[in-house]
């Protein structure tokens, strides 16, 4: 299925990523690697499946290092910088000159989804009537779920409730989410297969584990005189030692001496634990 022509999308990717520090120290969280693509590309390829591809119909909002998300983007996407963060429904009303009166289809850039049916953004655009609000929801785990789910990175929004956010600082929760719930007028689309946020470093290991499926997930010229098991190995990377369900970024190395378990290596000294 592909999405209405008076729809576009808007990815948000603008956040500092304090939990995931020391890695957003280094790149902004859209920009790490889960089974070697990066949660944005792994963000815009879903969107391009539902047919939402360039800067007419895909914007991408940024603020922390903002320059490697320009780089990386090259012109595929319009960029909207924030000069300090504007959140979820912020960033929103920050676009309202470029998304001029369409409904938005708004995804978190930090979204690691694995769906187990075709459908994914398309079970969102599925049948809507253009004027409810529309949310993916995993079975709740957390506290204040909508009508017993979580939500799930995604949501679609008609145009009506785009066009009355405010170009300031504000929560999607709270402007538009909630209101709906308590009107009557949110559907919840239950989102099959697994959904992490990538927002800590166990979440983000586990993202990259189940991308990896238990086996290795080799980048471009990844060498490997030791030994590697179940893990996902950056292009450029090396193992003269042991990795046991970890993550290498790019580039990175691991001595001889040295035997890994759950972590995360970048270069050949940072190691940043799960836990």
């Amino acid at each position: 299925m592909r999405a209405p022509d008076d729809v576009c999308a808007v990815v948000l990717a603008a956040g500092l990523g304090t939990r995931l520090r020391p890695l957003t120290m280094l790149r902004p969280k859209a920009l790490v690697p889960v089974g070697n693509m990066t949660l944005l590309d792994r963000t815009l390829e879903r969107l391009a499946e539902v047919g939402l591809t360039g800067p007419d119909r895909v914007a991408v909002n940024t603020h922390w290092l903002a320059g490697q998300i320009a780089e990386h983007v090259d012109g595929q996407v319009r960029l909207s910088f924030e000069e300090e963060p504007l959140g979820t429904a912020g960033a929103l009303g920050n676009l309202h000159g470029w998304i001029d009166g369409r409904a938005v289809l708004v995804l978190n850039a930090d979204a690691y989804v694995a769906a187990d049916a075709p459908e994914d953004l398309a079970a969102l655009l599925s049948g809507w009537d253009g004027s409810r609000v529309r949310m993916h929801g995993v079975k709740a785990g957390l506290p204040d779920p909508f009508h017993g789910y979580n939500f799930a990175g995604a949501s679609l929004l008609p145009a009506a409730d785009v066009a009355a956010l405010p170009d300031k600082p504000r929560e999607l929760v709270r402007t538009t989410w909630r209101p709906a719930e308590q009107s009557g007028r949110l559907d919840v689309i239950p989102l099959p297969g697994r959904y992490l946020d990538c927002g800590t470093p166990a979440d983000y290991l586990a993202a990259n584990l189940h991308a990896a499926g238990g086996v290795n997930l080799f980048g471009d010229d990844v060498q490997v005189t030791g030994e590697a098991h179940g893990s996902v190995l950056g292009a450029g990377s090396r193992v003269d030692g042991a990795v046991r369900d970890c993550v290498l970024w790019p580039g990175a190395y691991v001595a001889p001496h040295e035997n890994l378990h759950r972590v995360i290596r970048v270069g050949r000294d940072l190691t940043v634990p799960a836990a």
